[in-house]
């Protein structure tokens, strides 16, 4: 709103034309959802606390974390609130790409919300049946996929082509256009999957204080400057072109999105680190992994996003390998799924499995940048 309000008194007001940059609106949405996050998140806490808004914690759980009962949750919808601030207030909201990026947080979000709401109603870990949320995600990610790719969000040329790492999008040849190009069918079938699998994957990491947000933060940075090199020209000068990537005109706009989301991670993170004020709960962890998920899908680099959320896809991975184990032979591989779990039960303390997954993330970062970029 605010971007739409300088546009209009650019010609009367000194400075307003700088808000027409998407570089300025990336450091004011940053910034806004920090501050917001900030201010709200003590108030928060403190009504959570009233209303007995508590973390409930698995009996078969690492002893340690019986300290963390009652802990305040569902901090994911203060996330959500600030992302969303955010992104309205500083984003052009002709854009259809920012409108499908919300519908997708939000959407995944509210179904986060039931699932921790009849969890902390009913007093168990249970919540919404698993089959339910999976359909829930499905038909939320349907709609928005289906809206991204028969539509005009993205352009004929690219908008059913997959994206190669390590292969200059520009320089491809006719045959391997070809066989990178899918039937709209089977791309939508493909990202409503993607977009599913990266929103439960950082439900799954988000297991201890801290642990979710920083990658979400490094993610979202990583997207940010992904997709402000994808959609944003300076002067004659096409940065998507010069890199090798995907032009998508319009995904500027997604980097002020992530800028926000970003900020929002960071002021959580700030009540979030070690020992936890409040948790972020499936409210979250659902929204935020939607996110992401849908930023690398738009932007034409989801085939980059599970090297860049490496530390989300090793802690789905290693859950699944678990259960698919465990149900054929009736023991583990992993002391306890997902992963971190299995550190703690090894006796690490919890900073460290929390600080070290960061760096895991902050380098998973720098490989996937490696793999989009004009390396290839």
């Amino acid at each position: 709103m605010l971007f739409h309000l300088f546009n209009t008194l650019r010609e009367r007001l000194p400075g307003a034309n700088v808000f027409r940059y998407v570089s300025t609106r990336i450091g004011l949405a940053t910034l806004t959802s920090l501050l917001i996050t900030f201010i709200v998140a003590p108030w928060f806490i403190r009504r959570a606390r009233e209303r007995q808004l508590g973390e409930l914690i698995r009996d078969d759980g690492p002893a340690s974390h019986a300290s963390k009962k009652g802990t305040p949750t569902m901090g994911g919808a203060l996330i959500i609130m600030a992302l969303c601030a955010g992104t309205i207030l500083w984003c052009d909201l002709r854009s259809t790409l920012v409108w499908l990026a919300l519908l997708v947080t939000v959407g995944y979000g509210a179904i986060g919300f039931v699932d921790d709401y009849l969890k902390l109603s009913k007093k168990n870990k249970k919540g919404l049946p698993g089959k339910i949320k999976l359909l829930a995600q499905f038909a939320i990610g349907l709609v928005a996929m289906i809206w991204l790719y028969h539509g005009d969000a993205l352009p004929p040329e690219v908008r059913l082509r997959l994206v190669l790492p390590l292969v200059n999008f520009h320089h491809m040849s006719a045959t391997m256009i070809a066989w990178t190009t899918l039937p709209i069918a089977a791309y939508i079938g493909f990202a409503v999957f993607v977009l599913m699998a990266e929103s439960n994957a950082v439900n799954l990491t988000d297991g201890l204080d801290g642990l979710a947000t920083g990658p979400v933060i490094i993610c979202s940075f990583t997207f940010m400057f992904l997709a402000y090199a994808a959609g944003t020209t300076l002067r004659s000068f096409n940065i998507a072109e010069y890199l090798g990537m995907a032009h998508v005109p319009g995904a500027g706009e997604l980097a002020v999105f992530c800028g926000a989301m970003g900020g929002a991670g960071i002021g959580f993170l700030w009540f979030n680190t070690h020992p936890a004020q409040v948790f972020m709960g499936d409210v979250g962890a659902l929204a935020l992994g939607g996110a992401i998920g849908f930023v690398g899908l738009a932007t034409k680099t989801e085939l980059a996003l599970p090297i860049i959320g490496g530390v989300f896809v090793a802690e789905a991975v290693s859950d699944i390998i678990q259960v698919a184990y465990y149900k054929r032979t009736k023991k583990r591989i992993f002391l306890m799924a997902p992963i971190h779990h299995h550190f703690e039960k090894l006796g690490w303390p919890e900073s460290r499995i929390v600080v070290r997954f960061w760096i895991v993330s902050f380098a998973c970062a720098i490989l996937g940048l490696i793999t989009v970029l004009k390396v290839r």
